[in-house]
């Protein structure tokens, strides 16, 4: 017999409770989306299958280098799934074509952005990485970084933390002995796309 109060069974009540806490959660991404910055509103909307207006911001950027700034941050913690995942693209995007954009933000970057756990942005976090004006010192964080990317149940993730650490291990040769043992392994137990990487991998760093 199910038991009954309020005029409501459990079902009801939890189906209830589920409906306001979804509407708490919509009204807080619209209060959020609201205080956001201009740039950064523009990456709102949508869900993550879709990378939105952020072609459009890369342009925006490159235009005008001091949006830079609120799109980077806007791929922190504080800021919605699908905001974090559109800043990450556009600015890996622009970095390709300007990593000096990345100066200010390598603490950032390495620190707190690579810290997600959010596969989208580990990828494109991953990209940067090697595109940082990198000391020894820095190494160890970011190494562990890649690690950890490379068992990301990710495909993408993984296979850009192993572009990641060959391109370090060409510009840093003392990394090397560490970084050639992790590409054979996950060459030979990988997924298809690992496995294809890890070989030209290989092969142009044993040259």
């Amino acid at each position: 017999m199910v038991s009954v109060v309020g005029g409501k069974t459990p079902r009801e009540r939890h189906n209830d409770n589920g409906q306001r806490n979804n509407a708490r959660a919509l009204l807080g991404r619209k209060a959020a989306a609201r205080r956001a910055s201009p740039i950064l509103k523009k990456l709102y909307g949508g869900d993550l299958r879709s990378i939105g207006r952020s072609d459009q911001i890369v342009s925006e950027v490159i235009e005008n280098p001091r949006l830079f700034g609120e799109l980077f941050r806007g791929m922190l913690s504080e800021n919605p799934a699908v905001v974090r995942l559109r800043a990450a693209d556009a600015v890996e995007k622009i970095t390709r074509q300007r990593p000096d954009y990345l100066r200010r933000y390598k603490r950032k970057l390495i620190l707190d952005v690579a810290r997600t756990d959010q596969c989208g942005v580990r990828w494109h976090v991953a990209q940067m990485l090697p595109r940082l004006d990198l000391t020894r010192r820095d190494l160890p964080s970011v190494l562990d970084t890649l690690r950890v990317y490379l068992n990301d149940p990710s495909r993408i993730v993984a296979t850009s933390a192993m572009q990641a650490l060959a391109d370090l291990a060409k510009r840093f040769p003392h990394l090397l002995p560490s970084v050639l043992p992790e590409l054979r392994s996950r060459t030979a137990v990988g997924s298809a796309a690992m496995k294809a990487r890890g070989r030209k991998l290989l092969a142009e760093l044993d040259k």
